[in-house]
């Protein structure tokens, strides 16, 4: 019986010593999550404190930033003011010292073209007979028309043309030929000098026209027309040689 006693009493011994050690166990786990509660409060609060500074740090710089692009800007423009004020200014210098230049050029401009009217509208041509055998080695080429039965005159060589069945009477000062479609009239070497203005002369050329018949139309001969020159003719002084009454285009 005692036996028994005892061994319930060590049971119970050892019960309230697990107890104990359990308990004792508890409390540290309390004490060491109450630790661990306190030092994770405390390094979020220096978190806490270490962003809130960062942040105000990142304004106060920001605001910084923007204080000096505000001023970059303000010095920009009173730059930009300064230099279109410059040119500006620039620019009213050259037009008033441009004013009277751009008036001289005009009316030199003006005076040009009236001379130039002028030298056009006096052009004259005085053709004169010669001696053939000069060099003509330029030729310009036209397509022509004679009205048939009326003289043309071209230089002081008188033209007159009326078709008659196939052939072409051609009569060129009094010497009548008759032609048939691809035969050749000769104008005889002749002289001209062009002038303007009454007394300049622009051009002094020997001069030889070729007549190539080509047919007939609605009482118009048609030739192909070569006029061969001493010298380079420009087109619009060699068309004085021909009366309006001929129709030429270039070929």
């Amino acid at each position: 019986m005692d036996d028994i006693t005892s061994r319930d009493d060590e049971r119970a011994r050892e019960q309230a010593a697990e107890k104990a050690r359990k308990d004792e166990q508890d409390r540290q786990r309390n004490d060491q999550k109450a630790r661990d509660q306190t030092s994770e409060k405390a390094r979020k609060d220096e978190q806490d404190r270490l962003r809130n500074e960062q942040k105000t740090r990142d304004q106060a710089s920001e605001q910084g930033r923007k204080d000096e692009q505000a001023r970059q800007k303000e010095r920009d423009q009173a730059a930009e003011k300064g230099r279109k004020q410059g040119l500006e200014e620039g620019r009213a210098r050259e037009r008033r010292k441009g004013g009277s230049g751009l008036t001289i050029l005009l009316t030199l401009i003006v005076l040009v073209i009236l001379l130039a009217v002028v030298a056009f509208l006096t052009l004259s041509v005085n053709v004169s007979t010669v001696t053939p055998g000069s060099a003509l080695p330029f030729t310009t080429k036209y397509a022509v028309s004679f009205p048939e039965g009326q003289t043309i005159t071209i230089g002081n060589t008188h033209i007159n043309v009326l078709s008659y069945q196939n052939e072409l009477i051609s009569d060129i000062d009094g010497d009548r030929q008759k032609l048939v479609v691809g035969e050749d009239r000769v104008i005889s070497e002749r002289r001209a000098i062009i002038t303007t203005l009454g007394a300049v002369t622009l051009l002094d050329t020997h001069f030889q026209i070729n007549l190539t018949y080509k047919g007939e139309n609605q009482n118009r001969a048609y030739f192909d027309m070569a006029i061969h020159t001493s010298q380079q003719v420009p087109d619009v002084l060699l068309r004085r040689l021909l009366p309006p009454e001929i129709e030429a285009q270039p070929m």
